[in-house]
């Protein structure tokens, strides 16, 4: 048997295939390490994460709110002077405009004489009062005394003549006196009667005298009533001038820069026509519309942050207040809902921010400035 006949009957066996090489043995020596310490760093970077966002929330539909003062005029009249600018900075009491004083200032003078003539009618009522007090006093003093004394006299004197007659009667009668006695009786009482009613006139005349002046002095009282009531009058028309003269100094309410200034020299303004306005700077804070889901958590009092789009300073301040209502409900148009095509639409609350007084020195915030809002609820 030849040695090819020997190798066709027995065959030698094909090797195994090789294994293929393992993905380990084709990467770096630092990848394995990477994935071994990265894995569970990322895990714990997502844990930290997770507690540290899970009580801030946050809304980019923020901006910077603030008063708007206008400043308008009370009086009508033409400008007499402009002292400020668009855009400048004024104090609280810095004059800026002025109106012609000319036409206020005599109306001023001529209530301030109205005045002085009311005070010179008081003292000439003042003094009548007086003269009719006097008078009165003595028309119901020593004249009437004197004269109601001399009607006692009279009526007594009356009393006895008469008396004395009376007794002279039955003598005359039985002729025990003479006609001419009895005559001369009857005189003396005809006489002391007229006497008596002569006193009785003048007591009544004097009488009468007294009530006059009594009622002089009442009308003179009343009269110094009328003269007060006409004094405080003209005082109260002198301050009123003066209070509108006073109008015609226009001043800044507060600190404060100017803004939208439309008032020119010369214009006649009328009252309540606007000039300018004020915007103070230094009282201004952020208005952050969130979206009512997340204002599950949020109180007043709760720290918050303010990120500034101008710049990027972040200011830290506290959640002041909470609006009553959504924003879109106070707009001018609030959406109606009672209708078929109604569309359930997630509503924003506007939420105060008022910001650390320490941070309002970093950045002045000037209203309507955008800025991003993070609400840390715990």
């Amino acid at each position: 048997m030849t040695e090819s006949d020997m190798t066709s009957e027995n065959p030698t066996p094909n090797p195994a295939p090789a294994a293929p090489p393992a993905l380990s043995d084709h990467l770096p020596d630092w990848v394995p390490k990477v994935l071994k310490f990265g894995i569970p760093i990322l895990l714990l970077l997502f844990i930290a994460m997770y507690f540290y966002f899970r009580h801030r929330i946050s809304t980019d539909d923020a901006q910077v709110d603030g008063h708007l003062v206008p400043v308008a005029c009370k009086i009508s009249g033409s400008v007499e002077k402009v002292l400020v600018e668009d855009n400048q900075a004024v104090k609280a009491g810095d004059l800026l405009v002025s109106i012609d004083p000319k036409d206020l200032q005599a109306r001023v003078d001529q209530a301030r004489a109205a005045q002085d003539q009311a005070v010179a009618d008081i003292e000439t009522s003042k003094a009548d009062l007086e003269k009719a007090k006097v008078s009165f006093e003595q028309a119901k003093g020593s004249d009437l005394q004197a004269a109601e004394a001399n009607l006692d006299s009279r009526k007594a004197s009356y009393d006895k003549a008469k008396t004395d007659l009376q007794r002279m009667k039955p003598l005359a009668d039985r002729e025990e006196i003479s006609a001419l006695q009895f005559d001369s009786f009857k005189t003396q009482a005809d006489v002391a009667e007229n006497d008596w009613k002569a006193a009785q006139r003048r007591v009544a005349s004097l009488q009468q005298e007294a009530d006059i002046r009594r009622v002089n002095v009442t009308s003179q009282a009343g009269k110094l009533s009328k003269s007060d009531a006409g004094l405080e009058q003209a005082k109260a028309n002198l301050a009123a001038l003066e209070l509108q003269l006073s109008y015609t100094k226009i001043t800044a309410p507060m600190d404060g820069v100017v803004t939208r200034k439309s008032v020119e020299l010369g214009q006649v303004v009328q009252p309540g026509q606007g000039m300018m306005t004020l915007i103070p700077l230094h009282q201004t804070w952020v208005t952050a519309n969130f979206k009512e889901t997340q204002l599950t958590d949020v109180r007043p009092g709760q720290d918050a942050e303010v990120q500034v789009d101008m710049n990027g300073l972040v200011l830290h301040g506290k959640v002041d207040s909470i609006a009553g209502s959504t924003g879109s409900r106070m707009s001018l148009l609030p959406p109606e809902n009672a209708v078929g095509n109604f569309v359930k639409v997630v509503q924003r609350i506007p939420v105060k921010i008022v910001i650390n007084e320490q941070d309002t020195q970093k950045v002045v915030l000037r209203p309507g400035m955008n800025v991003e809002v993070t609400i840390i609820t715990k």
